[in-house]
């Protein structure tokens, strides 16, 4: 799994590259700490090359929009495949995240 994080449009935007399971969260969550530091600008979760995600996975994401909620941005999900986009259907985060 890599994680990669870079500014664009002022936005952050996270590339998602692999397979964010439970043995990469860890070390997924420290790549994606820099996300922390949002302060207003939104960040873009781009799912473009992930390729499966866990229950860690979501917990991962889940963190990301609760800490930007609380520095008032908004989180996007960008490029999700079928089966992802149905694991966020059936655990209702379809109802959490904003979609681009």
């Amino acid at each position: 799994m890599n994680t990669t994080i870079n500014e664009q449009n002022g936005e952050l935007v996270a590339i998602l590259d692999g397979r964010l399971d439970t043995a990469a969260a860890v070390q997924t969550e420290k790549d994606m700490q820099p996300l922390s530091d949002c302060s207003g600008k939104n960040v873009v979760l781009d799912c473009n090359k992930l390729e499966y995600i866990s229950s860690s996975g979501l917990r991962l994401f889940l963190g990301v929009l609760k800490v930007a909620k609380a520095k008032g941005s908004h989180v996007y999900i960008t490029g999700m495949n079928d089966d992802i986009r149905n694991v966020f259907s059936m655990t209702g985060f379809t109802n959490l995240f904003e979609f681009r």
